[in-house]
């Protein structure tokens, strides 16, 4: 099964989430970080296809909305994971990732997970540190990573891979 995992990550929380996601899943995974990897690659040539991203002022990276409005129709017929890095538990996340994502792939996905996030601090710029403040609290390196969200997500896909 060869898989493709197309993200953003801002300050490295969504890519340690997809590094976890690439160890633990079954088969051949390609990951790209599509605001940093300039690698050449055709949506059509993989068997299933994993977006994720992370929330930043209320909406999920706009390489990854770009991302799936240009292949929109080929996402449609693929075994489609959605992933998203965000502080918010709840209903708040909830309605984050509903957000992040458009219905239809929501609707079609044989996996969504929400993965919690983290405030790195020392990597955020002045603008980004006085608005954590503000909005959070946050002064320093925090994190809520949810592995065991992670690991649930992974489980679900690779069972879903095995009774194909």
């Amino acid at each position: 099964m060869k898989t493709l995992i197309v993200y953003c990550s801002s300050h490295g929380t969504t890519e340690k989430a997809v590094q976890l996601v690439s160890e633990w899943m079954e088969g051949e995974v390609l990951a790209v970080d599509l605001k940093r990897d300039k690698i050449t690659f055709d949506v059509r040539d993989y068997e299933s296809v994993f977006i994720g991203g992370s929330i930043h002022a209320g909406s999920i990276q706009g390489k990854i909305k770009h991302f799936i409005a240009k292949h929109y129709d080929v996402l449609l017929t693929k075994k489609l994971g959605l992933f998203l890095c965000c502080w918010h538990d709840g209903e708040t996340a909830h309605e984050q990732f509903n957000t992040a994502f458009p219905e239809e792939l929501r609707n079609v996905s044989i996996a969504n997970g929400i993965f919690g996030g983290e405030f790195l601090v020392s990597k955020m710029n002045f603008i980004e540190r006085q608005i954590v403040k503000k909005v959070s609290g946050v002064t320093e390196d925090t994190s809520n990573l949810d592995t065991t969200a992670i690991m649930s997500f992974v489980m679900k896909i690779n069972d879903t891979f095995a009774h194909v």
